[in-house]
């Protein structure tokens, strides 16, 4: 296990990378500690990451209002909801690196790839609630921009959830809804694995793979949409 205290070169490295050299330390040591060290000396990231989720919603709510200004409630909202994504927020913690500096117990090892996805979306959560507290809503805002203007103007971006197109082009074409089925769960607890196929009635099935059952489904949904040209399938897949 780590110590859950950052070293003087480790910090500098960190505050580097996010932009910020923070006048309070307990806060960046406190947003990258997981409950799993049992720590007595330094508070876990729990809390922070409850801070951390509304003020991303306020700061990507405001950037999309600002950016998209002909967009209508119903774009924005789907824009936002991919933004502050666990997915969304387990991206920022790899491309910053993050995994590097995250304290954990014994029981949680492997934090790269996509395992562990929950926890590398709750650190930056958490992350973003120390430098509110640290440097104000400026601060976190800045750390936003940089991390989530690119994303926020990529073409796919307001792309809707995978389920709900697929259930309205369900509805439309068959007159039915689609049929999630769990096929299979395995791995240990911290890191599941749940097979899940999608079925509709004069449609051959779909089958997804990933650590939760929602995310499963919409794996499924994305391949069943592309497959029937609902959806245009990215260029740089096979």
């Amino acid at each position: 296990m780590k110590s859950t205290s950052l070293s003087g070169e480790e910090r500098q490295r960190l505050e580097k990378v996010i932009g910020h050299a923070f006048s309070d330390k307990q806060w960046l040591d406190r947003a990258l500690t997981h409950a799993s060290t049992g720590s007595a000396k330094v508070a876990n990231y729990e809390r922070l990451e409850f801070l951390g989720d509304r003020v991303l919603g306020l700061c990507v709510a405001e950037m999309l209002f600002t950016t998209f200004r002909s967009a209508t409630e119903g774009e924005l909202s789907v824009r936002l909801n991919q933004l502050v994504s666990a997915e969304s927020c387990a991206g920022i913690a790899d491309e910053l690196g993050l995994h590097e500096f995250i304290r954990t117990g014994a029981d949680v090892k492997k934090l790269t790839g996509k395992r562990m996805l929950n926890v590398r979306a709750d650190v930056v959560e958490s992350l973003i609630a120390a430098l509110y507290l640290d440097g104000g809503l400026e601060a976190a805002r800045g750390f936003i921009l940089r991390n989530w203007q690119a994303r926020a103007t990529r073409a796919d971006a307001a792309k809707r959830d995978a389920k709900t197109e697929l259930q309205e082009w369900s509805h439309a074409r068959f007159g039915t809804t689609p049929l999630y089925t769990v096929d299979d769960r395995s791995g240990p607890d911290h890191d599941p694995r749940f097979t899940v196929t999608v079925s509709i009635k004069g449609v051959a099935p779909e089958t997804g793979v990933e650590r939760s059952k929602r995310a499963a489904e919409q794996v499924a949904a994305t391949k069943m949409l592309e497959r029937e040209g609902v959806w245009q399938k990215p260029a740089n897949e096979g």
